[in-house]
């Protein structure tokens, strides 16, 4: 299996090929950035779930060992880049709790125009869709999303293994939205190993439900004792099954942090009961939660089973599996 920045630099290889406007690299100079092919700049950053997440032990920088297999979901939110004259990054948000600097977006920004001394003003809007503090990676996505839109636009000199130290250093899930798609993701997250794109007829249509509630993963992970850690062999198992396109049960979803999730918060819990109440063979939680997925292989069940839950007033997103380089997903059943 090709490591991730060699499949990284493929990635962007053929996305250049297509058309598809990803960068090349020019010389740097002092004038540089302000030579931009426009001035605003409109991409998406997707969400993803957690189909398995094991929690193989604590780690002696703090951090703990995971092993996760994760898929990009069709749920996405849009980031517009606009060109200033002023000497900063800004941000402008549907959700105004989410302006200011502390942002991954801005971060991820100001992260570029430090590494290459770059001077151009930039404002970001963000229009918000994925849950935030949810589990499905929203803010992690929106800072690779920043880091390969700025590197297009702006035709900056960053190869894939810069992009790949950038975004490790913003966070652990970020180096897996600059490729998306299905991937087995150890480390603390930044190691990634991309999967053919195999998915179950079964499981073509996902329902995420979000309950009315924040988790904080620092305070999950914390909680977490040696009875939660596993050998990572569910995650591995998963990954074999996919590429083998076997058939998955829903017993090889695991989720380490699920029982201690459910424990510490009734209201995911209580949402977890509605699921199944609802009609839906399985439930489960994606990464920290507080968001709980289940599948299924016909629109019409998942819109029974959604509509089902509005009414009681959960909030639900009707998604699919994709990739977003625009790969074909293979299913099989």
């Amino acid at each position: 299996m090709a490591s991730f920045v060699e499949w990284l630099d493929k990635f962007c290889i053929s996305r250049h090929n297509a058309g598809m406007n990803y960068a090349h690299s020019t010389p740097h100079s002092p004038s540089y950035d302000r030579h931009m092919v426009s001035n605003a700049y409109i991409v998406q950053s997707y969400a993803k779930i957690n189909l398995t997440l094991d929690v193989l032990g604590k780690r002696s920088d703090g951090y703990h060992e995971l092993a996760t297999v994760m898929q990009t979901v069709d749920l996405y939110d849009t980031l517009c880049f606009v060109a200033t004259d002023e000497d900063r990054v800004s941000i402008s948000c549907n959700q105004p709790e989410l302006c200011n600097d502390e942002n991954l977006v801005v971060r991820a920004a100001q992260a570029i125009r430090k590494r290459l001394n770059l001077t151009q003003g930039l404002l970001i809007e963000l229009h918000k869709r994925i849950p935030v503090a949810a589990g499905l990676g929203g803010g992690s996505g929106n800072a690779a999303a920043v880091l390969q839109a700025l590197q297009r636009w702006w035709q900056l000199p960053l190869d894939a293994r810069e992009l790949w130290s950038m975004a490790a250093e913003l966070g652990s899930d970020v180096p897996f939205f600059l490729s998306g798609g299905l991937a087995l993701c150890e480390g603390r997250g930044e190691k990634i190993t991309p999967l053919e794109l195999h998915w179950p007829l079964a499981m073509r249509w996902l329902l995420l439900i979000k309950p009315a509630i924040a988790v904080s993963t620092a305070r999950v992970f914390r909680n977490l004792t040696v009875n939660h850690y596993s050998m990572g062999t569910e995650s591995r198992n998963v990954q074999a099954a996919l590429q083998s396109k076997s058939p998955l049960e829903p017993t090889d979803l695991h989720n380490s942090l699920e029982r201690g999730v459910i424990e510490q918060y009734p209201e995911v819990a209580q949402a977890r009961k509605a699921v199944i109440d609802a009609g839906a063979d399985y439930v489960r939680l994606s990464g920290s939660g507080p968001t709980l997925f289940t599948s299924f292989s016909t629109l019409a069940a998942a819109t029974q089973v959604q509509q089902c839950l509005q009414t009681q007033g959960y909030e639900v997103y009707l998604t699919r599996p994709i990739h977003p380089g625009g790969d074909e997903i293979q299913f099989f059943s």
